[in-house]
């Protein structure tokens, strides 16, 4: 299976610091502006051309980005995978990062990887564990073909660490995709191969600033 994971455009909760999952109000304008790039190089380019299968995260602007991209993908209709959502934030969802850190307090999630990140909410491990069940699965099912699926940060750093068997991010260290990117892996036989890691080339550096 060759993977293409591609991080939604910029979006409207993350300019007013809001957690959203399904509270989430979709993209920004900027956010509609980098898609429509992405959409116009993969339409030059054909580099997704053999794509026969479109998953996205159910998130709203998961969902605007995939739609946006199905125009020029000759895959069939979007298959929304509730598994390539974020980290679920449980009743955190819609609360600014400031009630988020009155309400249930500032810790860090890779270092306490078995609390929840709110009630009702996901652990640093258990998401780490659907990342890993996911791409296990799309692998056993898409095998020898190309598949791309609109996901989110979280989810794209953390195939990161699952395949290359990271315990932590590393100190001081991080990974970071942009919006809009495109993460490539390829899988044969059970080996996986990273082949490229947040590609923007289709923004301009202006482009990647106001991201």
């Amino acid at each position: 299976m060759r993977l293409l994971l591609i991080r939604h455009g910029a979006s409207d909760h993350t300019l007013r610091q809001i957690i959203a999952e399904k509270r989430c109000r979709g993209m920004s304008q900027r956010g509609f502006e980098q898609i429509e790039l992405l959409a116009q190089r993969l339409a030059v380019t054909g580099e997704a051309s053999e794509c026969q299968a479109l998953l996205c995260s159910p998130v709203l602007r998961a969902r605007q980005t995939a739609e946006m991209l199905a125009r020029v993908l000759p895959a069939g209709p979007i298959e929304q995978d509730d598994d390539l959502c974020e980290l679920h934030p449980g009743e955190a969802d819609g609360l600014s990062w400031d009630t988020y850190h009155a309400t249930y307090g500032a810790f860090n999630l890779v270092t306490s990887p078995t609390r929840a990140f709110a009630p009702g909410a996901e652990s640093w491990q258990e998401f780490l564990e659907r990342v890993r069940a996911t791409l296990d699965r799309l692998a056993a099912r898409f095998t020898g073909q190309t598949v791309v699926a609109v996901t989110h940060a979280g989810f794209i750093v953390a195939s990161m660490l699952v395949l290359f068997d990271i315990p932590r991010p590393g100190t001081g260290a991080r990974l970071d995709p942009g919006y809009s990117s495109l993460t490539e892996w390829r899988v044969e036989e059970e080996k996986w191969q990273l082949v490229r890691f947040n590609d923007v080339g289709h923004l301009s550096d202006k482009g990647k600033d106001e991201a």
